[in-house]
């Protein structure tokens, strides 16, 4: 069992399922999940509106990975920061653990995610590396689930030398 950082376009890594940094609209966006949607395809889009409307903040949803190399993509709402004194912190721990949660139901042993609402949501890296680090260890930890291995695909080198520095 492990968990790794690489730094790589997430859309490109093969793995049993993907997650999504998702808005609560599930409306696609940009940044991420712009690019999740636009690799995968429409019936991303499609899934996400016959089957859901909506996601709450902490919160995540499965569907079709379309034409991905993967089975499933995981849309996980992570918190906008304002301050880190309005359950930011909790709110991302609990968009992994659920994503995490249902990566592992839906029999996943490989995950790769993104590094959830560091980016156009403003939640600084150097605190939600940690959290998304311990998040994916104590998914494997669990017993008896099918996850063998979490990575997280990073944009840039400034975020993976924090994933780093959380790993070790």
């Amino acid at each position: 069992m492990s968990v790794r950082a690489i730094r790589a376009d997430i859309t490109t890594v093969a793995a049993d399922a993907m997650v999504n940094a998702a808005n609560q609209h599930l409306a696609g966006g940009g940044g991420v999940d712009g690019a999740i949607h636009r690799a995968g395809g429409r019936e991303i889009m499609t899934e996400l509106s016959e089957r859901y409307h909506g996601c709450a903040t902490g919160s995540a949803v499965i569907t079709c990975a379309g034409r991905l190399p993967t089975r499933h993509v995981i849309h996980a709402v992570g918190p906008r920061w304002r301050d880190g004194e309005h359950g930011e912190p909790e709110q991302l721990r609990s968009a992994y653990r659920r994503a995490f949660k249902l990566a592992a139901e839906n029999g996943a042993q490989t995950v790769v995610s993104p590094s959830i609402s560091t980016g156009i949501y403003g939640f600084p890296i150097v605190r939600a590396a940690p959290i998304a680090i311990e998040e994916a260890r104590a998914a494997l930890a669990i017993a008896e689930t099918p996850l063998r291995e979490v990575t997280f695909a990073l944009f840039s080198d400034a975020d993976l030398a924090e994933f780093e520095s959380a790993l070790a």
